[in-house]
């Protein structure tokens, strides 16, 4: 007995040294069992997936090496075999796992320098009752609402795929296969959706995966033990910040808040960050600067169940490096992690302020402009015309002989007084001709001996420039007879002027005169509104009531309506109000008696410059030579 135990041991130390060649003399760095184990049945595929091939371990996109994987109960090189074992590089297969299979398997990474070591650790199972597997995965279903199954291999699948070997997935409940599509159920990649949960649905769910490698067929299975639950939690939905543009002034104080919604009946595990260039905003304290506070919770029962959860960012000042920067708002929950964020900007310079001054001022600006314009037109006009004249046209060059045609009530016609003839014959011409240069045509004064009233009217009318019309209340109205607004008026082919009544004879000289005033005005009326070659300008000597203009021509009033009239009476009404400060003693001195038909002789006087206003401009630019040929047809 004693010597079979020294044989042994003697054979032992003899095998030593070529079981631990690998792992000895090789003084590899071991990272020894990796932490996730391989679970399997008899007949599943199997894979050994070692972890040694990242940058945390060494280069290796850089640094030329070779793995090796070892059975470490024996030390065994495993290699490939037909149907059974395929090495492929850091991943070692079991095409046909068997019982004996269970135990570690090292892998060895080997480099011109040095090496490096790590175990995995396969546990074979005996196979469950039925079709599912002895270990399970726990999966929650929420009842009511549509859920989903996750296939738990995907490390196999992306294997595979970088094999370029494709794969098919088979989902079963309590072994009974699950059709694609069959109204409750979808397959949705590596996925199995349940439109609906119901309380029938909990149960174990198997997803199997078949593949063909290296001309093997082989499957590999996990099961899901699926509890339904009345309690549930849906994706989280962040409402604030909404992937916006803050604006804030510099040293100022913010918060904003991050604002998400969970569809929940229950506690839903949700976790609401911050994260500022890409750090998580942890602290509660003020003195931090940018910190952030405890998260808060409130239940909503409608329209939709949940919970709203609340976490503030708060800056105590702002600075320059706080502008220009994305600050996120996450919510972590097993459902997923949506976010949404918020860019910091400067406030922009406030422009309201100055652009409603300023926008204010122009408008006032204006308001007084066109006031002053609307008070002062006449003013502004006429020193325009003195200041500028070389921008109107010369106006003797147009082939009129008179500036201006004066009709007024001549002796034996209705509204004729000697204060009106007075005015039209003396102070008209003082003022307009001898004053302001020019040239007027008046009936009573400028009419040829022996020439017909009609041919005096139209030749006298052709050759002016403006028809003046002065009128008062009663020019329209006959002394003999009632007031007529018709303009009825009969001309002979030898230029004798009748009306269609009755009763004229030669004898008649007031009528006479009254026919000529009515034809001045019908042929001046015609001139102006229906021909428009003249201008008029209507002086009203006296204030018109209504029940007096109603008795006007119609074209007179439509005259007056549509351009104004020049009111003489409204500026002796002004001038007589100026004039209160003089006593009548001192009236009586001076002999002045100012009768309301005695404007101010001054050219300069509100009245007269409204005269000048409608009168022709005295310009001085040329009239080309054509255009005063047409002129003088």
């Amino acid at each position: 007995m004693d010597f079979y135990y020294k044989l042994g041991f003697l054979l032992f130390l003899l095998k030593l040294p070529q079981f631990s060649a690998v792992f000895i003399k090789d003084n590899c760095t071991d990272y020894e069992l990796q932490f996730g184990k391989v679970f399997s049945v008899p007949g599943d595929v199997a894979m050994l997936n070692s972890s040694l091939l990242t940058s945390s371990v060494f280069n290796f996109s850089a640094v030329p090496y070779n793995i090796t994987w070892y059975q470490s109960a024996t030390g065994k090189e495993m290699t490939n075999q037909t149907s059974r074992i395929l090495v492929r590089g850091e991943t070692l297969w079991f095409l046909n796992v068997t019982k004996e299979d269970a135990g570690k398997y090292v892998a060895t990474v080997r480099t011109p320098t040095w090496c490096y070591r790590q175990s995995t650790k396969l546990v074979v199972d005996q196979p469950s009752a039925g079709c599912g597997r002895p270990r399970t995965v726990g999966k929650d279903l929420t009842n009511g609402v549509p859920d989903r199954l996750s296939c738990p291999l995907n490390d196999y699948i992306t294997k595979l795929n970088s094999y370029n070997v494709t794969s098919s997935i088979t989902w079963y409940k309590d072994c009974e296969a699950i059709e694609h599509r069959n109204g409750r159920y979808t397959y949705m990649k590596t996925k199995l959706k349940i439109a609906k949960v119901t309380s029938e649905d909990h149960g174990l769910y198997t997803c199997t995966l078949t593949f063909t490698l290296n001309g093997v067929t082989g499957s590999v299975s996990e099961t899901i033990d699926a509890e339904v639950t009345v309690e549930y939690s849906l994706t989280p939905q962040v409402h604030e910040p909404a992937n916006e543009i803050i604006k804030a002034e510099l040293g100022s104080s913010l918060t904003k808040l991050c604002r998400v919604f969970v569809p929940c009946v229950g506690w839903p595990i949700v976790d609401v960050v911050w994260i500022v260039n890409n750090d998580f905003v942890s602290s509660t304290q003020a003195s931090d600067r940018i910190y952030t506070a405890e998260q808060n919770f409130s239940r909503q029962e409608k329209p939709f169940r949940g919970m709203w959860l609340e976490r503030p960012l708060m800056f105590s000042e702002l600075r320059k490096e706080d502008f220009n920067v994305n600050y996120t708002c996450r919510a972590y929950s097993a459902r997923g992690r949506p976010l949404a964020y918020f860019t910091l900007l400067p406030l922009d310079p406030d422009v309201i302020l100055p652009i409603g001054m300023v926008s204010s001022g122009v408008v006032v600006l204006f308001i007084i402009s066109v006031t002053i314009y609307y008070i002062f037109k006449v003013e502004i006009v006429l020193w325009f015309r003195s200041a500028f004249p070389v921008l109107y046209r010369d106006k003797d060059s147009d082939g009129k002989l008179y500036d201006a045609y004066v009709a007024y009530p001549s002796p034996c016609s209705s509204g004729y007084n000697t204060d009106v003839e007075n005015f039209a014959i003396h102070t008209l011409p003082q003022v307009l001709e001898k004053a302001c240069g020019y040239k007027l045509f008046i009936a009573g004064r400028d009419c040829l001996p022996g020439q017909a009233v009609v041919d005096s009217v139209e030749e006298s009318l052709q050759a002016s420039r403006r028809f003046i019309l002065l009128y008062n209340a009663s020019t329209f109205c006959t002394k003999r007879h009632t007031c007529s607004n018709n303009n009825n008026i009969i001309v002979s082919k030898d230029g004798i002027i009748s009306d269609g009544g009755t009763g004229l004879t030669d004898e008649d000289a007031d009528m006479y005169a009254e026919q000529r005033q009515q034809f001045e005005i019908v042929a001046g009326m015609h001139k102006v509104l229906l021909e428009g070659s003249l201008k008029a300008i209507l002086v009203e000597l006296e204030e018109i009531s209504p029940a007096q203009l109603a008795l006007f021509p119609e074209s007179l009033r439509h005259l007056r309506k549509r351009q104004g009239a020049v009111c003489l009476w409204k500026n002796q009404r002004q001038t007589q109000q100026w004039r209160t400060c003089l006593s009548e003693t001192e009236s009586e001195k001076t002999g002045e008696n100012h009768t309301h038909l005695s404007p101010d002789l001054s050219a300069s006087s509100r009245f007269w410059k409204e005269i000048r206003y409608h009168m022709p401009v005295r310009g001085k630019k040329a009239i080309c030579p054509e255009e005063t040929a047409l002129l003088t047809l």
